[in-house]
């Protein structure tokens, strides 16, 4: 038996993990000063729509990674009881997290020897990696094993497009992925971009666009062009802008889809960084 890990990053609904069984591992913020604002850890339900309001206010969030020792600490009984360990994490593209676990799986393979610790890189985010994640709790739920799991989630991993648009320009400066000058002038001219998640994870510009509705329309035909079934579950995450996932989701069902929409607010840490107002999504590609 094996036990399925992944982080906050993931961005799944809590119901779906307590149903299928995942342990979900801490990705830290503050929304100025305050640890976990508007983020109730005994119901483990967030209020996207206070959290992104007050960042459109102008609060600052500083986020912080798993450590070393907290994957330690959250895999070592499991071992102890005899059961392997597949964590499957947020990219390392964007994020320390996935070394940390690492790291922590060589410590205890030497402890434990005799059992199996796997560790995913989903090179995604947000659903890009959630979705991963449940289908390897699936799998296991099915009977399979950790390297069968393991391997395909990998595959699965392969083919995971994650593409999405902003709002507010203003975020992807302060992350350093534009310029304030780039930024400033975007934001006048009511530019788009489309951004995306390359082979390594990090995250790319694909194309600006301008306005709101024809970046929607970029997004469908993205998918059109890359989907490689339209049957297949796809995710989609808001930063407090349901109109724009659903007007997505509309697209796509124009353009054949007929899988389940996977729908969340995106969760506060990579949303943090995206910034209010944005819509990604995440499907199985021809290729990423």
């Amino acid at each position: 038996m094996f036990r399925v890990f992944t982080d906050y990053g993931a961005n799944l609904p809590s119901e779906l993990v307590r149903g299928h069984g995942i342990t979900v591992l801490p990705l830290r913020y503050e929304l100025d000063g305050v640890a976990f604002a508007d983020y109730d850890q005994a119901t483990d339900t967030f209020d996207g729509e206070a959290y992104y309001a007050k960042m459109r206010a102008g609060a600052e969030v500083k986020t912080s990674m798993t450590n070393v020792g907290e994957f330690a600490e959250a895999f070592r009984p499991v071992l102890e009881a005899g059961e392997d360990v597949l964590y499957v994490g947020m990219s390392s593209g964007i994020s320390g997290t996935n070394h940390a676990a690492r790291l922590a799986a060589a410590g205890l393979r030497e402890e434990f020897p005799g059992r199996k610790i796997a560790v995913v890189d989903t090179r995604c985010a947000s659903l890009g990696e959630g979705i991963p994640v449940l289908r390897a709790a699936e799998l296991r739920e099915e009977g399979h094993s950790i390297e069968q799991t393991e391997k395909a989630v990998l595959e699965m991993c392969d083919h995971m497009c994650q593409y999405f648009t902003v709002a507010d320009l203003r975020y992807l400066q302060k992350g350093g992925r534009i310029s304030a000058l780039t930024a400033k002038v975007g934001g006048v001219l009511n530019i788009k971009p489309i951004l995306q998640g390359n082979e390594e994870g990090r995250i790319v510009m694909n194309s600006k666009i301008r306005g709101e509705r024809r970046a929607y329309e970029a997004l469908a035909k993205i998918y059109d062009e890359l989907c490689s079934d339209r049957t297949a579950r796809i995710g989609v995450a808001h930063a407090d802008n349901p109109a724009g996932a659903e007007e997505l989701i509309r697209r796509l069902r124009e353009l054949g889809f007929t899988g389940e929409a996977l729908t969340v607010c995106y969760e506060p840490v990579t949303g943090s960084h995206v910034g209010p107002g944005t819509v990604a999504f995440f499907f199985p590609g021809i290729h990423r």
